[in-house]
């Protein structure tokens, strides 16, 4: 999973990458456009299971599930004409599988905003303006070169049509996720790779007494719909709490009245964002979270071990993972018929351990 990071200048965003990856590798200098090169992040999604998984088949080694973070250059108004690497910018990210846009909430007159004022709503319709120029150009492109072919190509003619309501809505400011689009339409748009099409995911930088703000009210500061993926951090605190001890950072949790970390609830917003989860595997002398969408089958499942898994795949033993720690394990959870055997069409499920068994 690839999220791209999407910022204005002076939002936090150094501060947050350096927290995200645990390291202080991105410049968190108190000036806009000091970060030129990606810097790129792999983050291990914390989860206690692993762990606890861990114990009960004794094995040493603790794989998790992953997340690829990438930070490259600012984005500024007039990106998509060219100012600032902004051209660059807008290739890169058409990569992404998801778009992370940290917007500053937080007020502080030391770190001066690069528009001069603290308006998450309007740095929102800043760096969705570019986008949405971005994917003008992109349509538009297309459009010149199928228009020919659909002279003489009636399926052709039926896709410039798609092209051309897309163009149109896109021209009316409108992300092309939130369009009204049928699904042959959008399996017609994929090798377009337009980025108002991607994911969002809105990290708001707030102040520490901000961290409790309920979701509706982020949604409501940044205008973005109910089902937004946002989530409330405070970029300096999670920085702050690199140099703690799990113990420490369990107490420090504790005192702000906190459950989890702004970094964990925004690793699980990003697996919402593109439904994805993960399933265990518990063999092989290590336990791993394996990342698959939600909705997978067994055998698409097993893909991610290796391609062979998924062609091959006969069936796979399935617990719980609650009653293969309640039970110590994997024999102990068969004598008890926690174990069950799963074949081709089994959905696999988020909490599932599974050993899989083919042959070719």
């Amino acid at each position: 999973m690839q999220i791209w990071i999407v910022w204005l200048p002076n939002v936090g965003k150094s501060t947050l990458f350096n927290a995200l990856t645990k390291n202080y590798a991105a410049d968190a200098q108190n000036f806009p456009f000091c970060t030129i090169e990606p810097n790129v992040g792999i983050v291990n999604v914390n989860d206690s299971r692993l762990e606890k998984i861990r114990k009960v088949v004794d094995w040493e080694k603790i794989i998790p599930a992953t997340t690829e973070f990438i930070d490259i250059a600012w984005i500024v108004k007039w990106a998509s004409s060219g100012e600032g690497l902004g051209n660059k910018f807008l290739a890169n990210i058409r990569e992404a599988d998801a778009i992370l846009q940290v917007v500053r909430i937080f007020e502080d007159d030391d770190i001066i905003h690069v528009n001069w004022k603290v308006d998450p709503k309007f740095d929102i319709e800043i760096i969705n303006a570019e986008l949405i120029m971005a994917d003008i150009e992109t349509v538009e492109k297309r459009l010149a070169w199928d228009r020919k072919k659909a002279k003489s190509d009636k399926k052709m003619a039926e896709i410039v049509q798609i092209y051309e309501k897309i163009l149109e809505k896109l021209k009316w400011e409108k992300l092309v996720s939130s369009m009204d689009l049928g699904e042959e339409e959008k399996e017609i748009i994929v090798d377009l790779h337009l980025l108002t099409n991607k994911k969002f995911v809105y990290a708001c930088n707030v102040s520490e007494d901000m961290m409790d703000t309920p979701l509706e009210k982020l949604q409501e500061i940044l205008w973005v719909g109910k089902n937004s993926q946002v989530i409330a951090i405070c970029a300096k605190l999670e920085e702050d709490m690199l140099e703690m001890s799990l113990e420490e950072k369990d107490e420090f949790l504790n005192d702000m009245w906190l459950k989890t970390t702004g970094l964990d609830d925004l690793i699980k917003a990003s697996y919402e964002a593109l439904w994805l989860m993960y399933y265990f595997t518990a063999w092989v002398q290590e336990v791993r979270a394996w990342t698959v969408k939600k909705g997978c089958t067994a055998p698409q499942a097993a893909g991610t071990i290796h391609t062979d898994f998924e062609k091959w795949f006969i069936k796979a033993d399935t617990v719980n993972w609650k009653d293969l720690v309640e039970f110590g394990g994997w024999s102990w959870a068969r004598e008890n018929w926690k174990v069950s055997l799963e074949w081709k069409e089994y959905i696999v499920k988020d909490w599932d351990i599974m050993l899989f068994k083919f042959s070719k």
